[in-house]
């Protein structure tokens, strides 16, 4: 119960964290550096959270010469994933673009279960397990375009672009690449978590990791910094909070992996993802513009957790 309590949370927390950040995004005016500094943040604050836990910031050397090398680029598939979804939205629209990388991570998610892929614990393939994941991918579906499509109309964020239909599956096979890979950075934290006796010590090695590799992108792209005296003053305080949040996702999956496996936590921050969202959109959140909750999201919702409970269960 503890695991889905945690799942959850994380989970709401995640559609937070990507309102935060893009209330940082428009004040610094580059999504690159609003990215690094979420990262960094976000790693200071675990660099504190390690040391009250564990009074050390030291590893041992042997880790890096016994372990498989897989173990430390946990932070580099969450910058691609996060870079990913920066570059899709203008390609798909915001519906596809939420789609497809869901589809990868369940898809990637069940397959480490299954093969015990990372050192995650082994879940074998059932039939009731895919038609779980099948409920928690239409649920998705529901929530987030059902209504469109029931009155035959397009969010104007989601008009299709003019891109050719060969073009146009490269950047969907794109989308499910880069969820893949969410799904195996939580397996991979969640294995670091075990060989480093601390979630919190997994999560600051993926962090760290991930916002030396922003530093990198950053340098080669020099993006302008556009935060001025006057954006500065009227720019609310908690636009510098969503490295916290990502921090304690991040954390969070570490701990959840070696609990209940890669695809069960997948599945259950999915879910919290998803009612995170219909909060910011319900009460209008964050800088948000409202949008009440309809009954096609909360049928959508309900299937979610329809298929969750098949995938826990069964």
């Amino acid at each position: 119960m503890l695991a889905i309590i945690v799942g959850l949370a994380i989970g709401i927390g995640l559609p937070m964290q990507t309102s935060i950040n893009s209330r940082l995004r428009r004040a610094i005016g580059s999504p690159y550096l609003a990215s690094l500094i979420s990262f960094a943040i976000g790693t200071l604050f675990l660099l504190v959270m390690t040391w009250l836990m564990r009074h050390s910031l030291l590893f041992s050397w042997s880790l890096f010469t016994s372990q498989p090398w897989w173990l430390w680029i946990g932070g580099i598939l969450g910058v691609i994933y996060l870079t990913g979804n920066i570059l899709l939205f203008p390609k798909l629209g915001s519906v596809q673009t939420v789609i497809m990388p869901v589809l990868g991570q369940i898809l990637a998610g069940l397959l480490i279960d299954n093969f015990g892929w990372f050192s995650s614990p082994q879940k074998p393939l059932s039939l009731t397990r895919v038609l779980g994941a099948v409920l928690v991918l239409l649920g998705v579906l529901g929530v987030v375009a059902l209504d469109g499509w029931l009155e035959r109309r397009h969010d104007r964020l989601d008009a299709a672009p003019k891109t050719n239909s060969g073009e146009l599956w490269l950047w969907r096979a794109f989308g499910v690449l880069a969820g893949m890979l969410s799904a195996v950075q939580t397996a991979i934290n969640g294995h670091l978590g075990q060989v480093l006796h601390s979630a919190v010590a997994a999560a600051l090695v993926s962090f760290l990791v991930g916002t030396l590799g922003l530093v990198l992108v950053v340098l080669a792209l020099r993006p302008k910094w556009q935060l001025t005296a006057q954006k500065r003053a009227t720019a609310p305080w908690w636009m510098w909070l969503g490295g916290i949040v990502g921090a304690l996702f991040v954390l969070g999956n570490a701990f959840l992996v070696p609990q209940i496996g890669t695809g069960l936590a997948v599945v259950i921050v999915l879910v919290g993802l998803m009612i995170g969202s219909l909060l910011i959109d319900q009460f209008g959140w964050l800088e948000s513009q409202r949008n009440p909750l309809t009954l096609a999201q909360l049928l959508g919702l309900i299937v979610m957790i329809a298929g969750v409970a098949l995938i826990r269960l069964f």
